[in-house]
Protein backbone atom coordinates (compact mmCIF):
# COMPACT_ATOMS: atom_id res chain seq x y z
CA UNK A 1 0.00 0.00 0.00
CA UNK A 2 1.59 3.02 -0.94
CA UNK A 3 1.41 5.99 1.04
CA UNK A 4 -0.59 9.40 0.83
CA UNK A 5 0.48 12.42 0.91
CA UNK A 6 -0.92 14.88 3.74
CA UNK A 7 -2.04 17.21 0.76
CA UNK A 8 -3.83 14.47 -1.11
CA UNK A 9 -5.54 12.82 2.55
CA UNK A 10 -6.61 16.66 2.51
CA UNK A 11 -8.74 16.40 -0.78
CA UNK A 12 -10.21 13.36 -0.54
CA UNK A 13 -11.42 15.08 2.68
CA UNK A 14 -12.84 17.95 1.39
CA UNK A 15 -14.12 15.99 -1.99
CA UNK A 16 -16.29 13.76 0.82
CA UNK A 17 -17.74 16.41 3.00
CA UNK A 18 -18.94 18.18 -0.25
CA UNK A 19 -20.78 15.56 -1.15
CA UNK A 20 -22.02 15.36 1.72
CA UNK A 21 -23.32 18.90 1.35
CA UNK A 22 -21.42 20.53 4.55
CA UNK A 23 -20.38 24.01 3.94
CA UNK A 24 -16.58 24.00 3.80
CA UNK A 25 -15.21 27.03 5.90
CA UNK A 26 -11.58 28.62 5.32
CA UNK A 27 -9.04 27.34 8.48
CA UNK A 28 -6.46 29.91 9.36
CA UNK A 29 -3.16 29.35 10.89
CA UNK A 30 -0.13 31.90 12.01
CA UNK A 31 3.75 30.96 12.90
CA UNK A 32 4.14 30.90 16.25
CA UNK A 33 7.67 31.34 17.08
CA UNK A 34 9.42 31.44 20.68
CA UNK A 35 10.31 34.45 21.88
CA UNK A 36 14.70 34.64 22.04
CA UNK A 37 15.96 34.71 25.48
CA UNK A 38 17.96 37.62 27.18
CA UNK A 39 21.61 37.70 26.68
CA UNK A 40 23.53 38.40 29.69
CA UNK A 41 24.14 41.52 31.04
CA UNK A 42 28.24 41.41 30.59
CA UNK A 43 27.65 40.68 27.01
CA UNK A 44 29.36 42.55 24.43
CA UNK A 45 27.21 45.19 22.79
CA UNK A 46 27.98 47.43 19.65
CA UNK A 47 27.32 51.41 20.14
CA UNK A 48 25.59 51.04 16.56
CA UNK A 49 21.66 51.35 15.97
CA UNK A 50 20.09 48.77 13.24
CA UNK A 51 16.69 49.12 11.46
CA UNK A 52 15.16 45.46 10.16
CA UNK A 53 13.37 46.16 6.85
CA UNK A 54 10.33 43.84 5.94
CA UNK A 55 11.47 40.86 4.76
CA UNK A 56 10.19 40.38 1.31
CA UNK A 57 9.03 36.79 -0.38
CA UNK A 58 8.24 35.23 -3.86
CA UNK A 59 4.79 35.92 -5.08
CA UNK A 60 3.47 32.53 -4.48
CA UNK A 61 3.84 33.03 -0.80
CA UNK A 62 1.80 36.10 -0.61
CA UNK A 63 -1.47 34.24 -1.77
CA UNK A 64 -2.56 34.05 1.86
CA UNK A 65 -2.97 29.96 0.87
CA UNK A 66 -0.27 27.18 2.91
CA UNK A 67 2.02 25.80 -0.20
CA UNK A 68 3.07 22.41 -0.58
CA UNK A 69 4.67 20.63 -3.31
CA UNK A 70 4.16 16.90 -4.85
CA UNK A 71 7.13 17.22 -6.39
CA UNK A 72 10.22 19.47 -6.73
CA UNK A 73 8.84 21.41 -9.98
CA UNK A 74 5.30 21.75 -8.68
CA UNK A 75 3.81 23.71 -6.06
CA UNK A 76 -0.06 23.23 -5.02
CA UNK A 77 -2.00 25.48 -2.52
CA UNK A 78 -4.75 24.55 0.48
CA UNK A 79 -7.96 26.12 -0.91
CA UNK A 80 -9.15 25.73 2.84
CA UNK A 81 -5.86 26.63 4.89
CA UNK A 82 -4.45 29.95 5.05
CA UNK A 83 -2.45 32.41 7.01
CA UNK A 84 -4.20 34.84 9.41
CA UNK A 85 -1.35 36.34 9.48
CA UNK A 86 1.59 37.61 6.90
CA UNK A 87 4.30 34.97 7.42
CA UNK A 88 7.05 38.00 6.02
CA UNK A 89 5.71 40.05 9.00
CA UNK A 90 6.27 37.35 11.21
CA UNK A 91 9.48 36.68 10.59
CA UNK A 92 10.09 40.33 10.35
CA UNK A 93 8.65 40.66 14.07
CA UNK A 94 10.46 37.48 14.98
CA UNK A 95 14.02 38.93 13.40
CA UNK A 96 13.56 42.56 15.44
CA UNK A 97 12.69 40.14 18.34
CA UNK A 98 15.94 37.79 17.83
CA UNK A 99 18.64 40.44 17.65
CA UNK A 100 17.19 42.58 20.22
CA UNK A 101 17.74 39.55 22.46
CA UNK A 102 21.54 38.84 21.49
CA UNK A 103 22.50 42.19 22.76
CA UNK A 104 24.93 42.90 20.06
CA UNK A 105 23.13 46.04 19.13
CA UNK A 106 22.51 49.53 21.11
CA UNK A 107 19.10 49.56 19.33
CA UNK A 108 16.82 47.64 17.21
CA UNK A 109 13.91 48.70 15.58
CA UNK A 110 11.69 48.20 12.62
CA UNK A 111 12.68 50.23 9.15
CA UNK A 112 9.96 53.37 8.77
CA UNK A 113 11.88 55.18 6.47
CA UNK A 114 12.34 58.14 8.74
CA UNK A 115 15.46 57.80 11.22
CA UNK A 116 18.94 57.51 10.12
CA UNK A 117 20.13 54.31 11.60
CA UNK A 118 23.85 53.04 11.68
CA UNK A 119 22.86 49.69 10.00
CA UNK A 120 19.50 48.53 7.92
CA UNK A 121 19.41 44.68 7.46
CA UNK A 122 17.62 43.43 4.38
CA UNK A 123 15.57 39.51 4.38
CA UNK A 124 13.92 37.57 2.18
CA UNK A 125 11.89 34.49 3.39
CA UNK A 126 12.77 32.87 -0.14
CA UNK A 127 10.59 29.24 0.92
CA UNK A 128 7.88 28.31 3.55
CA UNK A 129 6.01 24.83 2.46
CA UNK A 130 5.37 21.71 2.74
CA UNK A 131 7.27 18.56 0.99
CA UNK A 132 5.44 15.58 0.06
CA UNK A 133 7.67 14.00 -2.25
CA UNK A 134 11.01 11.72 -1.44
CA UNK A 135 9.29 9.56 1.71
CA UNK A 136 8.24 11.17 4.92
CA UNK A 137 5.93 14.82 4.68
CA UNK A 138 8.48 17.63 5.74
CA UNK A 139 8.34 21.46 5.93
CA UNK A 140 10.95 23.44 4.57
CA UNK A 141 11.76 27.22 5.66
CA UNK A 142 14.77 28.95 3.79
CA UNK A 143 15.52 32.48 5.07
CA UNK A 144 18.36 35.21 3.63
CA UNK A 145 19.77 38.37 5.04
CA UNK A 146 22.28 40.90 4.56
CA UNK A 147 23.52 44.23 6.89
CA UNK A 148 24.42 47.51 5.24
CA UNK A 149 26.57 49.85 7.10
CA UNK A 150 24.78 53.00 5.80
CA UNK A 151 27.15 55.35 6.41
CA UNK A 152 29.56 53.64 3.86
CA UNK A 153 27.17 51.84 1.78
CA UNK A 154 29.07 48.53 2.34
CA UNK A 155 27.70 45.20 2.53
CA UNK A 156 29.31 43.83 6.47
CA UNK A 157 27.34 40.52 6.72
CA UNK A 158 25.04 38.38 4.45
CA UNK A 159 23.72 34.84 5.55
CA UNK A 160 21.28 32.49 4.58
CA UNK A 161 19.92 29.15 5.86
CA UNK A 162 17.35 26.23 5.77
CA UNK A 163 15.67 24.35 7.66
CA UNK A 164 13.94 21.07 6.35
CA UNK A 165 11.52 19.16 9.23
CA UNK A 166 9.68 15.74 9.47
CA UNK A 167 5.72 16.37 10.07
CA UNK A 168 5.54 13.30 12.95
CA UNK A 169 1.41 13.87 12.54
CA UNK A 170 -0.31 13.62 9.44
CA UNK A 171 -2.80 17.44 9.93
CA UNK A 172 -2.44 20.92 8.87
CA UNK A 173 -2.25 22.12 12.18
CA UNK A 174 0.95 20.23 12.74
CA UNK A 175 2.89 20.94 9.30
CA UNK A 176 2.51 24.83 10.71
CA UNK A 177 3.60 24.25 14.02
CA UNK A 178 7.01 22.45 12.16
CA UNK A 179 6.81 25.44 9.74
CA UNK A 180 7.34 27.39 12.89
CA UNK A 181 9.82 26.11 14.25
CA UNK A 182 11.70 25.66 11.23
CA UNK A 183 12.06 29.27 10.95
CA UNK A 184 12.75 29.49 14.64
CA UNK A 185 16.07 28.02 13.93
CA UNK A 186 17.01 29.70 10.72
CA UNK A 187 16.33 33.22 12.35
CA UNK A 188 18.66 31.29 14.85
CA UNK A 189 21.44 30.84 12.80
CA UNK A 190 21.32 33.98 11.00
CA UNK A 191 21.91 35.96 14.08
CA UNK A 192 24.50 33.55 15.06
CA UNK A 193 26.12 33.87 11.58
CA UNK A 194 25.90 37.52 12.07
CA UNK A 195 26.99 37.94 15.89
CA UNK A 196 30.06 35.60 14.94
CA UNK A 197 30.81 37.77 11.96
CA UNK A 198 30.24 41.42 13.90
CA UNK A 199 31.67 40.88 17.10
CA UNK A 200 35.48 41.41 18.18
CA UNK A 201 37.96 38.28 17.91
Amino acid sequence: MTTKTLAGACVLALMMASCGGKALYPHYYALEIPAAPRPAVSGTRLAVTVAVRRFETPPYLRQGRIAYRPAPEEIGFYDYHRWAADPAATVTTAMIDSLRASGLFSFVKAYDGQDKPDYLMSGRLERLEEIDYGGDVRVEAKLSAELINLRSGSTVWTGDDVQSLRVETRNVNSVVVEMSQAVHKSIDQLVSSLNQQLLPK
